[in-house]
């Protein structure tokens, strides 16, 4: 598995144990859903301002929010490795981290979880599909020891 890293915030110092936190959240997906870990995806962590242009630009929608995803659209596609970007809003994470009684770290897992899922094609518009997704995170993240 090949993860990028880009970090364009100053929220949260991006530690190596962040990173391999990520990773592992990653792999997990990969894991449950039974698919080889030989992917790439980039993840990049932003602040408030630079999540909103990126909701606003790219989904119409004028807010900040906690995390986007960007799968690979099929047009591009040369190498079908390549899953796409997950872009994490850092001040996002702290603030419901604290407000779920969370650590960052445990909240950059889910929010990766969540991500990556979205670029499996899971998604939460419909009620049905809502809940295969919150059963696909829950099983994630207690691949990950840290379901609550």
């Amino acid at each position: 598995m090949q993860v990028y890293y880009d970090n364009r915030q100053e929220d949260i110092e991006i530690t190596e144990e962040i990173k391999n936190l990520i990773k592992k959240s990653i792999a997990a997906v990969l894991k449950i859903e039974k698919l080889d870990e030989n992917v790439e995806v980039s993840v990049s962590f932003v602040g408030d301002e630079e999540i909103r242009k990126l909701n606003r630009d790219y989904r119409g929608v004028d807010k900040s929010t906690d995390v986007l995803s960007f799968p690979m659209d099929d047009e591009f596609i040369l190498d079908n490795r390549i899953l796409g970007d997950v872009i994490i809003n850092t001040k996002r994470v702290m603030e419901q981290a604290e407000k779920l009684g969370n650590s960052n770290e445990r909240e950059l897992s889910y929010l990766t979880v969540h991500s990556i899922l979205h670029l499996l094609g899971y998604d939460h518009m419909e009620d049905e599909d809502k809940k295969e997704m919150r059963e696909r995170e829950k099983l994630a993240m207690m691949e990950l020891s840290i379901y609550r």
